[in-house]
């Protein structure tokens, strides 16, 4: 199955790069261009896209907002979008995932560090590594955006997941695969799928970096901040 990209950056320039890269691998295409969020948005729906590139810095419209558009939208539902900052230290890391986005890529990363994100996002997975990135995603979450204490939502959806799920989402924030999840607890990778999409399922997240953040901001995992 062919992974159908959207490419949103207001340089046409590096647009045009990243075509040249993409279109180059036998199970991905490139299926439009967009210079602004709005755009973006618009394609992501007339073209079908399963996962777009999108800039954070774009005029008008940009790349925080139209992610918000593309996950609030369920005619979507099934788009990922990876975020392309300059700066991996960027403090719009964390209101991308918050938006809905599946992950972070820093413009400066390899190519085939973009070629593996494209398929780890399309595959539903979480871009929440090197370690290193991870913790800073941690600190950004811990600091909030100025409100004390857990989320009391998302505290109160963790209700509904039984205390294995609860292993699992732990696991999954410490940004651990399924096979090493089943390592860890002794179950099936197969066992651990199942309980990480029951826990998506009833906390209405969209793909594991959802997970992730409603991890951290319902207090059920605690940053280590250092």
């Amino acid at each position: 199955m062919t992974i159908r990209v959207l490419l949103a950056d207001d340089q046409a320039l590096l647009r045009s790069a990243f075509r040249v890269l993409v279109d180059s691998e036998p199970d991905m295409e490139v299926v439009g261009e967009a210079s602004d969020g709005a755009e973006a948005v618009r394609l992501a729906r007339d073209e079908r896209a399963d996962v777009v590139l999108m800039d954070i810095r774009m005029p008008g419209t940009d790349g925080l907002a139209a992610t918000r558009l593309i996950s609030a939208d369920p005619g979507l539902s099934h788009v990922r979008v990876v975020m392309l900052t300059t700066f991996e230290v960027d403090e719009y890391v964390v209101q991308s995932l918050r938006a809905g986005a599946s992950g972070f890529l820093g413009k400066g990363s390899e190519p085939e560090e973009l070629l593996t994100a494209i398929r780890v996002a399309a595959g539903g997975e979480a871009l929440l590594s090197p370690a290193a990135t991870k913790g800073l995603i941690a600190k950004f979450l811990a600091q909030g955006d100025g409100s004390d204490g857990p989320d009391p939502v998302h505290a109160e959806r963790l209700r509904a997941l039984t205390v294995r799920e609860r292993e699992v989402l732990v696991q999954v924030a410490g940004g651990h695969s399924n096979d090493e999840i089943a390592e860890r607890l002794e179950v099936s990778p197969l066992t651990v799928k199942t309980h990480v999409n029951r826990a998506m399922a009833k906390l209405g997240a969209r793909d594991r970096a959802q997970l992730v953040v409603i991890a951290y901001e319902s207090g059920l995992v605690r940053p280590r901040v250092e």
